[in-house]
């Protein structure tokens, strides 16, 4: 075996132990993912205070926190207990109207064969609610013991806090160092990747964050208006799975709508479903194309595929990162794989992009490569004509 084949054969094996290892930590590389998104948001307010009031970055993350923790607590004051009053009603309720869902249910099976060839037969005992709500809790359980298990939680949310404020205050050091791992001549492809992907998964937490506040409100208001029993509850419910594309619309929209269908308002419950399209409508068409401003473009199929494969991959808390998942990887996708890989622009030494005269028939010397800017090689080559 010649020395090239045993080096592919070793690299090879390599690269598939590191594969692995990274599948076996991916929990933590996840904890990871969400302290850089923490830290992207941090560093947003921690910008714009020192550029605009030039406060040191330890005095200016200081006030991020102070602002944010305000927020959160304002907000808790504010909508908690309203929400957790409504939220015991419901619950209060929920099995009186779980028992008129089983009996709809039956009576639609007894009716309509079609019906039930899509719920399946039921053995000795079960119940076709019991079935749904056992499909529920298995999806569920698996998100229970990442996250609800007593200590493991409090040190993962502070683990989280933790590195994000690491990373808010001394972001060139973890940026450089990252920098450091790549040959010399890519060092500026990186550094270019880097900042692209900063800027990305800003607009997309500042868009998500005015998405959901927006979605919660229009719910709410619409709801309120048609009369429907714990407006505010569902309107907060429909601002927290905004974060996850299609299902979280569908879910949040179905939720009162089936809730006011069991109590025989049919003409509610199709107003209640108009109220859905019209607020999604607005957010998709309005809300969207304003707070992204064209930053983050994600393909809808794309994005649905990505929502799947994390749900596959993590389970529920893989919904919470898959839309940023998906950007960071549409980012290092177009970069590397598209612009430079198979466009070719980019993999070549700064040294032979410096411009170059080039003699021509008739004593005259014409300027050829970029024109002596001083911008990066990088964004000079991927820059749209």
């Amino acid at each position: 075996m010649t020395r090239t084949a045993v080096g592919v054969v070793f690299s090879t094996i390599f690269v598939l132990l590191l594969l692995l290892f990274l599948y076996s930590i991916a929990d933590i590389l996840l904890l990871l993912f969400l302290a850089v998104l923490f830290s992207l948001y941090l560093g947003a307010i921690t910008d714009a205070l020192q550029r605009r009031f030039a406060l040191p970055r330890r005095l200016g993350l200081t006030l991020a926190l102070l602002f944010t923790t305000a927020l959160v607590a304002g907000t808790g004051y504010l909508i908690v207990p309203p929400v957790a009053e409504q939220a015991t009603e419901l619950f209060y309720q929920l099995p009186r109207q779980l028992e008129v869902w089983e009996i709809q249910l039956h009576q639609l099976a007894r009716d309509r064969p079609v019906v039930t060839a899509i719920l399946g037969q039921l053995e000795e005992g079960e119940t076709y609610i019991g079935t749904v709500m056992a499909e529920i809790g298995g999806f569920f359980r698996g998100i229970v013991p990442y996250l609800f298990t007593g200590v493991r939680f409090i040190v993962h949310i502070a683990s989280v806090l933790v590195m994000g404020v690491y990373l808010t205050l001394r972001p060139g050091l973890y940026r450089e160092g990252l920098i450091s791992l790549a040959p010399p001549v890519h060092r500026e492809l990186v550094r270019d990747i880097l900042t692209d992907l900063a800027t990305t998964l800003r607009s997309w937490i500042v868009g998500q964050l005015i998405t959901m506040i927006a979605l919660g409100v229009l719910t709410w208001i619409g709801l309120s208006i048609l009369g429907v029993p714990y407006a505010l509850t569902f309107g907060v419910f429909t601002a927290v799975v905004a974060i996850v594309p299609f299902f979280g619309a569908l879910v949040s929209t179905i939720l009162p709508m089936l809730f006011v269908l069991s109590q025989g308002l049919v003409v509610t419950a199709v107003l209640v479903l108009l109220v859905g399209i019209v607020v999604q409508t607005i957010e998709s068409n309005i809300i969207s194309p304003v707070v992204m401003q064209r930053k983050v473009l994600l393909p809808p199929v794309l994005t649905l595929l990505s929502v799947l494969i994390m749900a596959h991959l993590m389970e529920l808390i893989g919904l919470l990162v898959a839309v940023p998942a998906l950007a960071t990887v549409m980012v290092v996708t177009r970069r590397i794989y598209v612009h430079r890989m198979l466009e070719g622009r980019g993999f070549r030494r700064v040294l032979r992009d410096k411009p170059v005269r080039v003699r021509i028939p008739g004593d005259v010397q014409v300027l050829a490569g970029p024109a002596g800017t001083e911008i990066s090689i990088p964004g000079l080559l991927e820059r749209e004509e």
